[in-house]
């Protein structure tokens, strides 16, 4: 099941429309149903405000689940979990071709950078199950 799926049933089983969450999140019902449709991928922080409005975890509308055992549990120390927010939240400029991102599209960097992180120690994690 996708995000957008995940996020649509929660919002279905709270009884709430499109409209009423999107107005809780500062935006227009079709910019919200992108997002149910998987047209558009949340950023982190949107990702944590729909989670809230469903009464529910990011991690829950992502399809994991923090059991005992599970990558975040297991594999990934406080060194790594130091080690990402130091390259994330460094002041330097995150530059693409010499040009600084700035402003919301930094942040959206910086989303797709933590997810490949974490990609990568689950990836670490599944070959070292093998």
């Amino acid at each position: 099941m996708s995000l957008g799926s995940r996020i649509r049933n929660r919002r279905k089983q709270l009884g709430l429309s499109q409209q009423q969450v999107a107005g809780h999140l500062g935006m227009g019902r079709s910019n919200f149903g992108h997002i149910e449709n998987d047209r558009v991928i949340p950023s982190s922080t949107d990702l944590e405000k729909i989670a809230d409005i469903l009464t529910t975890s990011p991690n829950a509308l992502l399809g994991k689940k923090l059991e005992q055992g599970s990558i975040l549990t297991h594999t990934v120390s406080s060194k790594d979990i130091a080690d990402l927010k130091k390259m994330l939240e460094e002041a330097h400029p995150i530059l693409f071709d010499g040009t600084p991102i700035i402003g919301e599209k930094r942040q959206r960097a910086i989303d797709i950078l933590s997810g490949l992180f974490w990609e990568a120690k689950e990836k670490e994690q599944d070959k070292s199950e093998e």
